[in-house]
This record gives structure tokens, C-alpha cells and sequence, in this order.
């Protein structure tokens, strides 16, 4: 709580003494909020925690243009800068901006980004198909000089010093390296009311590499390891990049931006990234996002819920960008299907495969608003339930068996531990609630809490971020 209030407390002091030179004469909209104008700064701390990525510290900046205050609460321009670092080995590099009208009707959305996850998850391919193991006593060799124990309690102690309180694995098995640097620029055009074309261009540069924990080793190597060992990921360096091209067309009948309380949001796009384009490998995409808000007799009380699919086309993809699930517009890509962005509760990139799906669904209730020192201020609580689904996967097939039978036999013996073609991938279900401070219906700090259904998933996580997740 204490945290909480240091968020709330800063985001008001700085919102208002940014506001302190601006509106003389305050004007009030139809719901009785003060309409903001001009430039509103935002400098925050940034105070977080991620179930997957441990606790976030750093500084942002939003910068949001109102200008005569015509559209409030959406803004006319929008720059979002972050700093931040995650204890778990994560750091990243944001800048973004966002204009409505670059020029006629035609609006402009640039999102960057520079990551360096030095420990981040790897669970394997089509869900159930990766043998997700969350408990088990021999999965360390560690280092002789660091623990010692007898073989009746062989990996106890060093579980309880390397596992990361999150019911989860020890680090090492599960885990590899990424750095990426990440952009994209959006245009969005008006073709009648309410209805939009969308195109873009998009480009990667991704890094990966083995994961070399400190202290320990994991008993089998890593999962990532043996995939490439078992010949699975199709790369041939570690060096990637990704130029593409984008197109689609989007229905938006939101009355707010980032708050709404009633409306459709409905996308759909195709991703084009050949190698003549600068791409290390061909990919093409197809997804498509819908989205509904709906008052439930007044705009305190919402169902909302999101339906997201997304598509490779083509065997040949590189396994690399299953992880991301693309956006156009304002809104950045999203790291993976799990974790808080996605499918909260759910580990991050549990859920990896050719095609596809997760859902929302979640009722909201902003149970109080009021004006504190000129800012409109809310808090909502509100109950979830998210799921996520792979429809088609991605080839498993141990490619070297016969090299391996030859060379290293007891990893087709762990194929068959960690990978079973057998099985069909399930619904990945998670159900939770959260509490949001809102301010200007624009910054918005969330309090979240989502437990899985199924151990295979992982068990409870909780998140401290920003913004509704749709």
C-alpha cells in the first residue's frame, strides 16, 4: 500500500504542477470532468512488478498534448519516454509518439524500443506439447564447492536458492538470452465514419543466445539447448532481423481511448517480410483483434472482453518471432501470449506456435471519481477471467535423432521427456482481479493478481503496471 500511494501521490503532484501555468478558466464536459488543455507532462518513477520478470525500477515521461481541449480525454499528441530495468535481468529502451492528424485525417503512431532480457522464458512449442516440469529433485548440478548434501535430499537446497518463488522451475532450464531493438511507424487513415485503412512498415533485430546461470548448472542443459540440439529452431545464426510491411483496416466506435466504456474496436492485418525486404528469413502473417465494450446501465459498471488471433502462414517460419504477437497504431507489440499484456497469470511465452489465440474477459467497476488539485481522478476495481490457445504448431520433429543416437543418446532420451507430438494443446485458463487508479482517464496504474488452472501454466502471479490491457 505504501507503494501505491507513493505512485498515486507523485503522478498527482507532477500532473498538477505541470498544469499550474496552463488553464486559467477551468471548463467541465457532460460527466462533470474538468476538460484538460495543452501540454500535460507526467514524469513518473517507474515502480512495478512483473510475475515473469521480477520488480521493475526506473523513470517515464508521458507527454500529452490536449491542445484547445476539443478532444479530451483523448490527446492530440502523445510522447512516451522509459528507462527502466527489471531484478530479474531485464532492461529496456522506450520512446514513442503519436499524432492524430499529421495530415488529413491521417494519423501517425512510431514506437521504439531497445531490450536486453538477459534471463528471459523459454517453455518450448504448442503448449501441452512442451512437458512443462515445475517440480523436480534433480535438476541441478551444482557446483561441488558451493553446496553439499547428501543424495537423500540431492537439489533441495539448491532449489531453494535458485527457484524464483514463483512455483516455477530453477532458472536455468527454462531460460535463454534475447537483446532486440524493435520499430515500427503507423499510418491511419480514415475511409467513412468509424471505419479506417492502416499500414505500416516494421523492423527487428534480434539477438539470441544460451543462458549461462551463475553458480549452478542445470542437470540437462537447457530447453533451449536441446531444441537446437533436436534440430527444432530453424536459424542459422544468432543475428536475425526482420523488415516488413504492413496493411489492414480497423472499426473503432470507442468513446475513449485508453478508459472506454462503450464501443467496438475491431483490426485485422497482414504482415509481409521477405528477404528482398532486408529479413534474414521470409515470414507472413496474418491477425486479426476484436474488442468490445459494453455499459451494463451506466458507464460506471462494463463487460469488456477481447477475441485475438494470430497467424503464420507457411512451415518455414522463423521460430524466433512466434513470440511477439503484432499491433499497429499506438500500441506496441507485445512480447509473447502470457504474462500481463496477454493472458495475465499465464507464464510468459508458455504459449508458442504456428497459429494462434487468447482471450479476455472482464467486468469493471469505477466505484469512485472526484477532482483532486485539478485532475480528474478514478479507481476501479474489476474481475477477469483469460485463456490462450495453440490451433496449429510448429514442427517438433527431433531432425538429428539418428545423429544424436550416435553422438549424444540420452538427448532423444530427453526428446522424449520434454516433448510429446502425441498430445493435443488445451485451453491455457487463468482467472484473477485487479484495482486501477485512473487520472484524466489517460494514466492509469494497475494492481493485478491472476492464478492458472492448470499447473502445466504455472501457479499465481501478480503485476503492478500501467493502462487497461485492451
Amino acid at each position: 500500500m505504501k507503494r501505491l500511494f507513493a505512485i498515486i501521490t507523485a503522478a498527482v503532484v507532477f500532473c498538477t504542477i505541470a498544469d499550474a501555468k496552463g488553464e486559467k478558466n477551468v471548463s467541465y464536459n457532460e460527466n462533470g470532468e474538468i476538460i484538460k488543455t495543452g501540454i500535460n507532462l507526467g514524469p513518473l518513477p517507474v515502480v512495478a512488478f512483473d510475475a515473469d520478470r521480477g520488480f521493475q525500477y526506473g523513470a517515464l515521461l508521458n507527454i500529452y498534448n490536449f491542445g484547445d481541449g476539443s478532444l479530451y480525454p483523448n490527446p492530440k499528441s502523445w510522447w512516451y519516454i522509459e528507462a527502466s530495468a527489471y531484478t530479474g535481468g531485464t532492461w529496456n529502451l522506450y520512446l514513442n509518439y503519436d499524432k492524430r492528424d499529421i495530415w488529413d485525417n491521417t494519423r501517425l503512431s512510431i514506437c521504439t524500443n531497445y531490450s536486453n532480457e538477459a534471463a528471459l522464458d523459454f517453455y518450448g512449442f504448442n503448449g501441452y506439447q512442451s512437458i512443462y516440469t515445475y517440480a523436480q529433485p534433480d535438476f541441478f548440478k551444482t557446483h561441488p564447492d558451493e553446496f553439499t548434501f547428501d543424495d537423500s535430499k540431492k537439489g533441495q537446497k539448491a532449489q531453494t536458492k535458485f527457484d524464483n518463488g514463483a512455483g516455477k522451475a530453477p532458472n536455468g532450464f527454462y531460460r535463454y538470452s534475447r537483446q532486440s531493438f524493435r520499430a515500427k511507424a503507423d499510418l491511419t487513415g480514415e475511409i467513412a465514419k468509424n471505419f479506417y485503412w492502416e499500414a505500416g512498415y516494421t523492423f527487428y533485430w534480434i539477438n539470441h543466445k544460451e543462458f549461462t546461470p551463475k553458480g549452478y548448472a542445470p542437470a540437462d542443459g537447457s530447453l533451449y539447448q536441446l531444441y537446437k540440439d533436436w534440430g527444432i529452431l530453424n536459424d542459422t545464426g544468432e543475428n536475425q532481423f526482420v523488415s516488413a510491411i504492413k496493411a489492414g483496416l480497423m472499426y473503432d466506435t470507442r468513446n475513449v481511448q485508453n478508459n472506454p466504456t462503450k464501443g467496438i474496436w475491431a483490426e485485422a492485418h497482414a504482415i509481409v517480410a521477405p528477404k528482398w525486404l532486408g529479413s534474414s528469413m521470409d515470414s507472413y502473417k496474418i491477425s486479426a483483434t476484436f474488442r468490445q465494450y459494453v455499459p451494463l446501465g451506466t458507464d460506471k459498471l462494463v463487460f469488456a472482453y477481447r477475441l485475438a488471433y494470430q497467424g503464420f502462414l507457411g512451415n518455414d517460419t522463423p521460430w524466433y518471432l512466434m513470440p511477439f504477437y503484432s499491433n499497429m497504431g499506438y500500441t506496441r507489440d507485445y512480447d509473447a501470449i502470457g504474462g500481463y499484456r496477454t493472458t495475465r497469470g499465464l507464464m510468459l511465452d508458455r504459449v508458442q506456435g504456428l497459429h494462434t489465440g487468447f482471450y479476455n474477459i472482464e467486468l469493471r467497476y469505477r466505484f469512485v471519481d472526484f477532482q483532486l488539485f485539478n485532475q480528474n481522478i478514478a479507481f476501479a476495481l474489476s474481475g477477469f477471467t483469460d485463456g490462450a490457445h495453440v490451433f496449429k504448431g510448429y514442427d517438433l520433429t527431433n531432425k538429428n535423432e539418428a545423429a544424436l543416437a550416435i553422438s549424444a543418446p540420452h538427448k532423444n532420451e530427453l526428446y522424449k521427456k520434454y516433448v510429446d507430438t502425441s498430445r493435443k494443446d488445451g485451453l491455457h485458463a487463468t482467472a484473477g482481479a485487479g484495482l486501477r487508479f485512473i487520472m484524466n482517464q489517460n494514466f492509469i496504474v494497475a494492481f493485478e493478481y491472476a492464478r492458472c488452472f492448470n499447473k502445466q501454466d504455472g501457479k499465481g502471479a501478480f503485476y503492478i503496471n500501467t493502462g487497461f490491457l485492451f
